[in-house]
């Protein structure tokens, strides 16, 4: 395979490590705190989780530590969607594993979740590893969206790890994956294995992050990437001069890589999910601030600009969230009666007499191919596939049709025209930024100190992360503490809690004080492409969200 002269390049990268995991690891000791809590729901959780609850914080410090050099065999799975940096967790790990002892072993277990439930494994070698490090991707052993749910999941998972001859596993994932670590953790246990569970924090939505986790890996190099491609096309904007570009970013659940994005490039516009559910915002009245800052824009003869929108912005909108929810109870319900419908209108025709009058009026005024999208294929529980849904196009149809009716009463005299894109698998796989390099390869050496400290049931944590690596503050932190419990599909179950925007937080303050200005006067930002090499200024900054949380 040919490679390119930044990959070779790239391959020879030292990451960054903080002090106390830099010298011999003999001389790293685990200190354990007091036991912890949950954050919410604590009798239920204790039930559930009876062997592992309540577990104390652990950080790393100087100090002798005998049992870290013993032989281990550890597996590592890596669970859901991609995110850059997932196999420099995989480099730090398999060379703490090696330097800990030289006959210690890791396990890619290949595909996901699955490769456990069904045994599909690869030993990783030096050649393998030497290959992947500092690449973007989850390409090394694969990955899926299998959960570890059923008894016989579990069962063959126990079964598998035991064949193995695995001391413990590592799963690198999102709050359901690493929820997924926490029931592992207590199953082992729970059925006497002494197999380890340890977890380690992805996703680039940034949701999974509380005061022991600071950011999930890729969230860093996923916003500054979509960050240069919403500054190139600013100035394309800022250069034509006769476009409004409407960028859909990924995160469904959380607005952060939204709210990020917004403070490094300066857009016109910005919504943020949590904002709009907390003012109630109806469809309309989202509608009704763009057309305000393009009337004001082209007051001022600008007759172009970007608005960022948020992947899960309609399911925060009150009334199309109401829809969706009816949606789906409908569907689901009368699934064969919907089957046989012959086309669209009759679909439409049909769902107006089951929904309520609110929805039904809403879903018969929203653009035809709008309205279809939420009639696709539903998703493995039967609902509306929401990611699928083109909100770019939805607001930019409405918008042309609000600011005719504005030119109309005479109150619009500009041009629009609009263009959408939709940003999301461009950050996925890219490159890691040093950041995310360094922040990765750290949380997989952690992870190896964890295992060989004979702890299970802890998701690896490094904290400090506005400060050089060096440092850095290592440790592990409980998967119980981080849950509670949701109702989903029927039941209640135990959850890591997805961490929100918070209005009240410096990030979204920064953002709210500036906007208006946005709106009107043309304020962007040029990031440019992420750089590897150079000042540390440059280099090996974090985002704007962790340091204006940590100011």
């Amino acid at each position: 395979m040919e490679l390119s002269a930044l990959q070779k390049v790239r391959y020879t990268y030292k990451p960054k490590l903080p002090r106390i995991l830099s010298g011999a690891v003999t001389d790293i000791a685990v200190q354990l705190g007091k036991p912890t809590e949950s954050i919410a729901d604590q009798a239920a959780l204790k039930a559930l989780f009876k062997e592992t609850y309540g577990k104390p914080l652990a950080t790393f410090a100087p100090g002798k530590n005998a049992a870290i050099g013993r032989k281990l065999s550890v597996a590592v799975i890596l669970s859901g969607g991609q995110a850059p940096g997932g196999h420099n967790v995989i480099a730090g790990l398999y060379d703490g594993l090696k330097k800990g002892n030289p006959d210690s072993k890791l396990i890619g277990l290949k595909g996901g979740p699955s490769g456990l439930i069904d045994n599909k494994s690869v030993e990783i070698t030096a050649a393998m590893m030497d290959a992947y490090r500092n690449t973007g991707g989850f390409d090394m052993i694969g990955s899926g969206r299998t959960k570890i749910e059923t008894p016989e999941q579990f069962a063959a998972s126990l079964e598998n790890a035991t064949k193995l001859g695995l001391d413990a596993v590592v799963i690198i994932g999102g709050d359901d994956s690493n929820t997924n670590a926490a029931l592992l953790a207590e199953y082992f246990l729970s059925k006497g294995s002494k197999i380890q569970v340890i977890g380690c924090p992805k996703t680039i939505d940034g949701d999974l992050k509380n005061e022991h986790i600071e950011i999930s890996f890729g969230f860093d190099t996923a916003v500054k990437t979509y960050s240069e491609l919403i500054g190139n096309i600013e100035r394309d904007a800022n250069s034509a001069k006769k476009y409004w570009h409407f960028i859909k970013l990924m995160g469904r659940s959380a607005s952060h890589i939204t709210l990020e994005c917004a403070l490094q490039t300066q857009p016109n516009i910005c919504f943020i999910s949590e904002e709009v559910e907390a003012r109630k915002l109806s469809l309309g009245q989202v509608v009704d601030q763009i057309c305000d800052a393009v009337v004001k824009r082209a007051d001022n003869k600008e007759n172009f600009g970007v608005v960022l929108i948020p992947e899960g912005l309609v399911e925060f909108i009150p009334e199309m969230k109401k829809l969706i929810e009816e949606l789906n109870d409908v569907m689901a319900d009368k699934e064969t009666e919907f089957a046989e419908l012959e086309n669209f209108h009759a679909q439409t025709d049909w769902l107006v007499t089951q929904l309520s009058d609110p929805s039904a009026y809403l879903f018969t005024s929203l653009p035809a191919e709008i309205a279809k999208e939420l009639l696709m294929d539903r998703d493995p529980h039967g609902n509306v596939q929401v990611s699928r849904i083109e909100t770019e196009k939805l607001l930019m149809g409405m918008t042309a049709g609000k600011l005719k009716d504005l030119k109309k009463a005479g109150t619009y005299k500009g041009s629009f025209s609009a263009l959408g894109h939709f940003f999301g698998y461009e950050g996925r796989c890219a490159f890691p930024s040093n950041f995310d390099a360094d922040y990765c390869y750290s949380l997989g050496f952690s992870a190896f100190v964890l295992i060989a400290s004979g702890l299970t049931g802890y998701l690896s944590s490094v904290k400090n992360l506005t400060a050089p690596a060096d440092r850095w503050v290592a440790g592990g932190v409980p998967l119980t503490m981080m849950m509670n419990m949701e109702h989903r599909h029927g039941s209640d179950k135990p959850v890591i809690k997805k961490a929100l925007v918070e209005l009240e937080g410096k990030p979204f303050k920064t953002f709210a004080a500036e906007r208006e200005t946005w709106a009107v006067t043309t304020s962007f930002v040029y990031p440019g492409a992420i750089q590897y090499y150079g000042p540390a200024e440059i280099c090996d900054q974090p985002t704007i969200t962790l340091k204006l949380e940590k100011s």
